[in-house]
């Protein structure tokens, strides 16, 4: 009988069923909840360890379909906290997942480490030399890179410590495999961390096209309350200053000074943070009176986290999607909407230089150039037509990253570090 191929999936500081917009929770969740259920359809066993944040949680949800689990470990208070703390818990964390698969008598074909968190907890598995993860093939990817998130930072408060990046570098020397989400990281990993290019295998994240396609716009301003009466602009994402929300803020400011009658006509929704918090998020509590001093409360709306299953009329609802980012490694919500049938305005940096078509499926515009973004967001106001046509020609882009072949790529880089793949071969659907 075959062996299964069965994968310890790690996410350690956040879970892959988080609400997006959280603090620490974007587009790894998204990618590590997606890429789980796509291996599941493929007859890949998964189990996703990731820390507990919630004592009310039970320790194990089966809400990742055919094989897929997660398992929330105890490390530390069981309660969102900073990664600089996390890091102080992860020897408790290796103790939890090998207490786990000790009682499960499970054996796993493959380590797939997310963040520089996990890849030190899978170096921590692998160096128990036996059991169920004695020896195991690690597969690495960071998401972001400390490095290039340290080019980008305006202060201190913003820079990657030293502990993730000596971290990072460790990790890219002792993992099996590193999964680069674009061309460009796979240059930023050999230049910047000396890693082997032989190591480095290029597969850009998926999209579920069931979940994400076109809607009737009505329909979904209703679900989500987006106005029907206005043209809609939308930021999906974390509140932190590499997202560049100020940006956007500063161009909607231009917008309506430039063209009163048209800004008249828009608004502005901004998912993510909690806006309603008692103590606010230090970015949180700067846009929002970045907000104010612009003159843009009537304007410009915070919604807070959202739902993942949510997020889809969101998209639906809007006539674009803005992401003025000084850094993205890929761009999650980029690519989601795209496969809504919505165009996207995006910094031309990371992976949105590479997911969005300038001209195409959206317009790129210059990081930190609000003038520029402004010009851009002018365009797909005033031109209904584009906006049409973009939108039909994103939706088509989207179509090769569907999850199911991203899933089959996966397949392609487990086989590349391990011979039982061969084995398991036989257990899994054929791609």
């Amino acid at each position: 009988m075959s062996k299964p191929l069965r994968i310890a999936m790690l996410s350690v500081h956040t879970c892959p069923l988080a609400m997006l917009g959280g603090k620490k929770t974007g587009g790894m969740n998204v990618y590590v909840r997606d890429l789980s259920r796509a291996l599941g359809k493929l007859g890949v066993q998964v189990d996703v360890f990731t820390r507990s944040q919630d004592d009310c949680q039970p320790m194990i949800k089966h809400d990742l379909g055919y094989g897929g689990r997660v398992i929330h470990i105890p490390a530390g208070p069981e309660k969102p906290m900073p990664v600089a703390q996390i890091a102080d818990h992860l020897d408790e964390f290796v103790d939890g997942v090998l207490d786990f698969a000790a009682a499960e008598q499970a054996e796993y074909s493959i380590i797939h480490s997310h963040y520089w968190l996990s890849g030190l907890v899978a170096e921590k598995l692998r160096a128990t030399g036996d059991g169920a993860f004695g020896n195991v093939p690690i597969v690495q990817m960071f998401h972001t890179l400390g490095h290039m998130k340290n080019q980008i930072a305006l202060d201190e408060s913003e820079r990657a410590p030293q502990e993730r990046l000596d971290a990072e570098q460790h990790i890219v020397q002792i993992a099996d495999r590193l999964v680069a989400p674009t061309p460009a990281e796979q240059v930023q990993l050999v230049k910047y961390y000396g890693a082997d290019p032989d190591k480095i295998m290029v597969l850009p994240p998926g999209v579920d096209l069931t979940r994400f396609r076109p809607m009737p716009k009505k329909l979904a301003q209703l679900q989500t309350g987006l106005p029907q009466d206005r043209t809609n602009i939308l930021f999906a994402g974390r509140i932190e200053p590499l997202k560049g929300i100020d940006t956007l803020l500063q161009a909607i400011a231009i917008l309506r000074r430039q063209s009163p009658n048209i800004m008249n006509e828009a608004s502005v929704t901004i998912i993510g943070g909690d806006p309603h918090a008692d103590t606010l998020d230090a970015e949180m509590a700067r846009l929002q009176e970045m907000r104010r001093e612009l003159n843009l409360n009537d304007l410009v709306t915070f919604a807070g986290a959202k739902d993942q299953g949510i997020l889809p009329a969101y998209y639906a609802a809007s006539d674009m999607v803005v992401m003025p980012s000084h850094y993205e490694s890929f761009g999650m919500v980029a690519l989601e909407a795209m496969a809504m049938g919505v165009p996207v305005i995006a910094s031309e940096v990371g992976g949105l230089a590479h997911l969005v078509e300038n001209g195409y499926n959206g317009f790129h515009a210059p990081s930190r150039d609000p003038e520029a973004l402004a010009a851009r967001i002018h365009i797909l106001l005033t031109d209904e037509a584009t906006r049409q046509k973009m939108g039909q020609q994103a939706r088509l882009w989207a179509r090769k990253y569907a999850w199911e072949n991203i899933a089959c790529g996966m397949l392609d880089v487990y086989a590349s570090v391990t011979p039982l793949y061969t084995m398991a071969w036989l257990s899994v659907q054929p791609c």
